[in-house]
């Protein structure tokens, strides 16, 4: 099969797979090595789309034949799909005519499962392997690593590798059992937690013996030496990515997970992928997609956990199933659902409830409390910061503003500030 052809199958698998930013690589430049490539200033250019996806990256499988069978895949050992494989060496070819073309600043390489799980592992490694090795390749690479690999694959792997990710698939263990009963999650935990303890060393190991220039230990030997550098593994840290919509975990329990992987194995990023059917569709999937809102939906609050100190509780409604609005965002149906914390006076209030006010974002807050240290803020000056003033009056007092009664009326507050709704077509209609 020609090179192309193996390209068109195997980037097209590869679209599914979520969690490709190339954000928190460390800063090389081959200006002064004489490589080639860099993952800062001029020598990469990040593109994301709206939820976050980098669309930068040289993204493809290293095959699609896959001796596993999980439901939710394309590329499962049942599914009927025409299927690849390249070999180590055009995968290192194609990253680097792509990069000179100025098509790529990086690699995302994943793979279906070949033979086993330590065989797999060793090819990607090696393609890795040659790009810094043998090409002097300093862009970003990005590895999707095998759980059920060996730890010295893993540890080979985040020798080469910016990032590491390691996708959980489903939030819960039941609903990977039903869907993928080939995987395990302790099985995918262990591996996690594997890659959380040697990204954590090296680290340690950077700051306690940094790469300064120190005295020569020789007399004869000219001018000073330079420490050897702490070794690096997987800078950027590691990612993974859960399915949305394909079994019946509700946001409540997907937030509950990813908190989890924040909190437990100091996950970079969790990615959101909402389900959608695939060519040769397994009988357990849902015949529908997700609503796309649900993903966006799932990213905000994300965010929330993440910056703005909410609780996954907070965040998702229990008499809604624990399942998040999709008319509004989630910070503003938190602030709808406790009137009682508003408003908020944004000339006194500390910075934790600022973080709490509708419309206003990390960096408007810090705008907010070193504004008001010169006087007392009015809305023409909250106006100015650009904020959704819309969004923001019903919440906030200020000099001249209270909201009076907007607030004794959650369900009309609501009603004002979620989109109006819209008439559907008839081709959604025949679509459904």
């Amino acid at each position: 099969m020609e090179t192309l052809r193996k390209l068109a199958i195997l980037a097209d698998a590869a679209k599914y797979d979520a969690s490709c930013a190339s954000s928190g690589a460390g800063k090389r430049d081959s200006r002064a090595s004489g490589g080639i490539g860099s993952t800062d200033g001029p020598g990469i250019c990040h593109s994301y789309t709206p939820d976050g996806r980098c669309v930068s990256l040289l993204k493809i499988l290293l095959t699609n034949f896959c001796i596993y069978d999980c439901a939710y895949c394309v590329n499962r050992v049942s599914s009927n799909v025409q299927r690849a494989r390249f070999t180590v060496e055009e995968v290192v070819a194609l990253t680097m005519d792509f990069y000179k073309r100025n098509y790529i600043e990086g690699l995302f390489l994943s793979s279906g499962i070949i033979r086993n799980a330590d065989y797999t592992m060793e090819r990607m490694v090696e393609v890795a392997r040659q790009l810094r090795e043998e090409h002097r390749f300093n862009g970003y690479i990005h590895l999707k690593t095998i759980p059920e690999a060996s730890p010295e694959l893993l540890a080979a792997a985040g020798r080469h590798a910016d990032r590491l990710s390691i996708n959980v698939e489903l939030p819960t263990e039941a609903g990977l059992a039903s869907f993928a009963p080939e995987k395990s999650m302790p099985s995918i935990r262990s591996a996690m937690g594997e890659l959380r303890w040697r990204i954590e060393e090296a680290k340690e190991a950077k700051t306690a013996a940094p790469a300064t220039v120190a005295p020569s230990a020789t007399p004869a030997a000219k001018g000073p030496r330079r420490r050897p550098r702490a070794p690096r593994f997987a800078p950027a840290g590691q990612s993974t990515q859960m399915i949305v919509g394909a079994d019946g975990a509700s946001d409540q329990q997907i937030l509950t997970a990813a908190d989890s992987l924040y909190g437990n194995y100091r996950t970079r990023r969790v990615y959101y992928s909402a389900f959608s059917p695939i060519p040769d569709a397994s009988r357990i999937l849902p015949v529908q997609a997700p609503p796309l809102a649900r993903e966006h939906r799932l990213y905000q609050a994300d965010w929330l956990l993440r910056f703005y100190g909410y609780g996954v509780e907070e965040i998702t409604d229990t008499t809604q199933g624990g399942m998040l609005d999709l008319d509004i965002d989630p910070k503003m149906a938190w602030a709808i659902r406790h009137p009682e914390r508003f408003p908020v006076d944004l000339n006194r209030a500390p910075k934790e409830m600022l973080l709490r006010v509708p419309g206003l974002g990390v960096r408007n807050v810090k705008r907010v409390l070193m504004a008001r240290r010169h006087g007392r803020l009015r809305v023409a000056d909250v106006a100015r910061l650009r904020a959704p003033m819309s969004k923001l009056l019903p919440f906030v007092q200020l000099a001249d503003h209270h909201p009076r009664n907007a607030l004794d009326n959650p369900g009309a507050l609501r009603a004002r500030l979620a989109p109006p709704p819209k008439q559907a077509s008839l081709f959604d209609a025949l679509a459904g």
